[in-house]
């Protein structure tokens, strides 16, 4: 459970990472979700990689979410402004990156799913 002295921790490095370590992370777990996603969406329509190019869709909308609000906590726990350091910058890149992350995903699943229950 998370508490109010680790939400006040966090931009000292208790919950996420000191200064540009969370921002990293949130950028590492986006763009790995950004890759299963394209990677899933190019599988999607080929017929014998269905159930595999599913669970990659599973994975790419689970790392994009974790992605998008791990930079969301880390914009929202940002000690000071841009150019300081904090990794703000970072975190707010790493909200996009996770979205779009999301959406391939949903969209490989989406294709996956209907070429399978078409064939």
């Amino acid at each position: 459970m998370i508490t109010a002295q680790m939400w006040l921790a966090a931009p000292e490095g208790g919950l996420i990472g000191d200064g540009r370590t969370g921002a990293n992370l949130a950028l590492l777990v986006g763009a790995v979700g950004l890759a299963l996603g394209w990677w899933a969406l190019r599988t999607a329509g080929r017929g014998g990689a269905g159930a595999r190019a599913r669970s990659f869709a599973g994975a790419a909308v689970g790392a994009g979410a974790a992605g998008a609000v791990l930079g969301a906590v880390h914009v929202a726990t940002a000690a000071d402004g841009l150019g300081t350091g904090n990794g703000l910058a970072g975190g707010i890149l790493a909200i996009p990156l996770g979205l779009a992350a999301a959406v391939l995903g949903l969209r490989a699943r989406s294709r996956s799913v209907r070429t399978a229950g078409g064939a």
